[in-house]
């Protein structure tokens, strides 16, 4: 039953938010709310809630800390040089830019944070894949799977919940993928190769 009521919770919240029904901070507190009074636990909401804060605290401070300073070096510029010189590297190798485009965007990823990959990468690439015909798909599909990988880093959300919600330390949940990582890292990087070569042979055909 308890089972049940949290996959009609996490159904309902997703129409909520798909929908504009509600936004995201109102949704997260009120149906929640609701479906503990469903489930009859109406009086003990308030030291259920005290508990859950006490267990992600700890994982919800070091991503914040992650996403910050992070944020703080990329609008310092700490990364301009790196994304100038990828771009000065590329020019209009189709190969090239589908690298280079992994590259950023791995690099970027460190911070755990989708969103900031994507609007740097993409606002860096873009220009390129439109001056020599790229299609936009491929500079997507490279930077998802690229933020995909990085979001295995402790900081990143996957991992951040699987330490909160099984209660474990950083090094029982990081430590075992680090070589599943560098698999993947290496994968993204010839994928993006794969890519290049393959407009690089339309080009010349």
């Amino acid at each position: 039953m308890l089972a049940l009521l949290g996959y009609l919770m996490i159904l309902v919240f997703m129409i909520l938010i798909m929908t504009g029904r509600l936004s995201a901070m109102i949704a997260l507190i009120a149906v929640p709310s609701a479906f503990a009074l469903i489930g009859g636990f109406g009086g003990k909401m308030g030291e259920m809630a005290l508990e859950g804060i006490k267990d992600v605290a700890p994982t919800g401070i070091m991503i914040l800390f992650a996403i910050l300073f992070f944020g703080i070096l990329i609008d310092a510029g700490v990364f301009d040089p790196i994304i100038n010189t990828i771009l000065k590297v590329v020019k209009g190798d189709p190969v090239k830019i589908a690298i280079g485009t992994a590259v950023l965007a791995l690099l970027i990823s460190l911070d755990g944070d989708g969103t900031t990959t994507y609007m740097i990468t993409i606002s860096a690439m873009l220009p390129l894949y439109k001056r020599i015909g790229m299609r936009p798909l491929v500079l997507a599909g490279i930077a998802v799977s690229s933020s995909g990988v990085m979001n295995l880093l402790p900081w990143g959300g996957p991992t951040a919940r699987v330490m909160t919600a099984l209660k474990l330390e950083m090094s029982d949940v990081f430590t075992p993928v680090i070589p599943a990582m560098i698999g993947g890292v290496l994968f993204v990087l010839f994928m993006a190769y794969c890519l290049g070569k393959k407009k690089e042979k339309e080009s010349g055909s």
